[in-house]
């Protein structure tokens, strides 16, 4: 009796594992015949029988799987996470026949992913990049595309997760480039790999081999984090990743700009410029921090000061219109307390004196204010402020002819605008 009971379950065993290679089967010839909607149909008939299956069919299973919603391309994205999910499940065999499809898979989300880029349509890029690199999570430069082509088309929260998931990686971007001078041209080149490169060398195309790696990207990856978290009001936490920024190259000149601009943005005016006199001191020919720290000192009420930088910035770029128009409106800040006096006197003859004194005094600080507003005018034409300052000086000390011709352009810079 036991041995007719053990007969009966392998015959039933037997037609269990037939129905299953059939379905199987099934499967297969339909994903040969491209008919990827079919082969779905057919998995979820063979999917209520995984629980009886042995390893062996369930990953002939989700190898099928892989392939049917893989579709040779032609799959969702949603489509080709399940794809990699099932590929993931396969223990037995296939090793060989799934690293040729993940191969199959990342050619086609590269080449699909920059003719996106190449069309700005960022947000397809991005989501292929990502899924090149979910396919072959070797290549972590492709997730590095995916998140910075998330930057472009301004999603942060995306951008981030992906970013954090690089720097957990320790993604750094280094790698050793081949470099070569063509023969005819003169001019180096770079290879794509070390073979080309050495068999050029070889044919004699070329000479003068040289290797060079390529700069990190650990310093660019935290400060674009920092940055995201200070667009997203995140201030304590992009200053922690700025810090951080800061200890893997401390002499970048952009991470010490970039967190003084959180201080700055987060009110913190004495930080912000203990950062720029730091910068200063690591770049003392860059006219921008000049006019910076001279903002800085304006607002703080240190006018010679300011004007000291500005007049540096000025002195290392003589364009700079900012400058011009700042030093101009320094000298002119100082006419308010000249007129809350003047209105202040009395008729008396001291107050007379007093009183002509005073317009004396406004009428040079207006001159004084002159030549800078021109500098300005002259590198901007149709620089609006620049124009009507000058045309309420001139006609306060009544330089009649200028004032009228200077009318005459804020009315035509009006007009275009």
């Amino acid at each position: 009796m036991k041995n007719q009971i053990i007969i009966a379950l392998a015959f039933l065993m037997s037609i269990v594992t037939f129905a299953q290679k059939k379905e199987l089967r099934a499967v297969e010839r339909a994903i040969k015949d491209n008919n990827y909607s079919e082969a779905k149909a057919s998995l979820n008939q063979v999917e209520a029988m995984l629980p009886t299956m042995d390893d062996k069919y369930k990953s002939e299973y989700y190898f099928l799987k892989g392939q049917a919603y893989y579709a040779n391309g032609a799959g969702s994205n949603k489509d080709i996470d399940t794809a990699l999910e099932s590929l993931g499940k396969v223990t037995e065999g296939y090793a060989e026949e799934i690293a040729q499809l993940k191969q199959n898979m990342v050619n086609h989300l590269l080449t699909k992913g920059n003719d996106a880029y190449e069309k700005k349509d960022y947000v397809t890029a991005s989501n292929d990049f990502e899924k090149a690199y979910r396919a072959s999570v070797k290549d972590t430069t492709y997730l590095y595309y995916a998140a910075a082509t998330a930057v472009n088309y301004q999603d942060y929260d995306r951008a981030l997760e992906l970013y954090k998931e690089l720097k957990d990686l320790g993604y750094t971007g280094v790698e050793k480039q081949y470099y070569a001078v063509n023969v005819d041209t003169q001019e180096e080149e770079l290879f794509q790999n070390k073979n080309m490169r050495d068999l050029s060398v070889k044919a004699k195309t070329h000479i003068k081999p040289t290797d060079r790696m390529t700069e990190s990207k650990k310093a660019e990856i935290v400060k674009n984090i920092a940055l995201i978290y200070v667009s997203k009001d995140e201030n304590e936490k992009a200053l922690e990743a700025m810090k951080e920024a800061r200890a893997e190259s401390p002499e970048d000149i952009n991470l010490i700009l970039s967190e003084a601009n959180v201080y700055y943005k987060m009110g913190n005016t004495e930080e912000f410029k203990k950062l720029l006199e730091l910068a200063t001191t690591k770049d003392p020919n860059n006219p921008e921090l000049q006019y910076n720290l001279g903002v800085i000192a304006s607002e703080s009420d240190h006018p010679e000061e300011a004007r000291a930088y500005y007049e540096k910035a000025i002195q290392l770029d003589p364009s700079y219109i900012n400058a011009y128009i700042n030093l101009a409106a320094l000298i002119l800040n100082k006419e308010q307390p000249m007129i809350e006096e003047m209105n202040s006197l009395g008729t008396s003859k001291a107050d007379n004196l007093r009183y002509d004194e005073l317009r004396e005094q406004r009428q040079e600080l207006y001159k004084d204010a002159i030549p800078y507003l021109e500098k300005a005018l002259e590198i901007d034409s149709k620089n609006i402020s620049a124009a009507k300052t000058l045309m309420n000086i001139y006609s306060v000390i009544g330089e009649t002819d200028k004032f009228k011709t200077m009318k005459a352009k804020v009315e035509a810079i009006e007009s275009e605008n």
